[in-house]
C-alpha cells in the first residue's frame, strides 16, 4: 500500500510555469506505476500523465503534451508534474495516483488504486 500527497499548487497566470510534487510513503514505490489526473467540477476526472515503476516509460494527454512533463525520483519517492505554458484550461484539481498491478492502461483513470488529495491549480487569463 502507498499513501500519497501533492503539493504545489497555487495561482499562476496564462503562460506561467507551476511544478506538482507527489510525497509517498511505502516500501516498494518503485513498483508503483504514478499518473496524475485532474477535476475539474461538472466534468469526468481526465488522464494528464503516467509513468512506469521504473520511469522508464511516460505517457502524456493530447491536451498536455509538449507543455506537461511527469518524472519520477524513486530514491526520494517523489513524482513531480512540470507543467509549462499554462492555460486557464488547465485549471483543476490535479491528483497524484498510483497502482501496482494495473488491469487498465496507465491512460484510464480507472487504473489508479491509490490516490492523493488533490492540489488546486489555477491558471488567470
Amino acid at each position: 500500500q502507498v499513501q500519497l500527497e501533492e503539493s504545489g499548487g497555487g495561482l499562476v497566470q496564462t503562460g506561467g510555469s507551476l511544478r506538482l510534487s507527489c510525497a509517498a510513503s511505502g516500501r516498494t514505490f518503485s513498483s508503483y506505476d504514478m499518473g496524475w489526473i485532474r477535476r475539474t467540477p461538472g466534468r469526468e476526472p481526465e488522464f494528464v500523465a503516467a509513468i512506469t515503476g521504473s520511469g522508464g516509460k511516460t505517457h502524456s494527454a493530447d491536451s498536455v503534451r509538449g507543455r506537461f512533463t511527469i518524472s519520477r525520483d524513486n530514491a526520494k519517492k517523489m513524482v513531480y508534474l512540470q507543467m509549462n505554458s499554462l492555460k486557464p484550461e488547465d485549471t483543476a484539481v490535479y491528483f497524484c495516483a498510483g497502482v501496482n498491478r494495473p488491469l487498465y492502461g496507465l491512460d484510464d483513470v480507472r487504473a489508479y488504486e491509490y490516490w492523493g488529495q488533490g492540489t488546486q491549480v489555477t491558471v488567470s487569463s
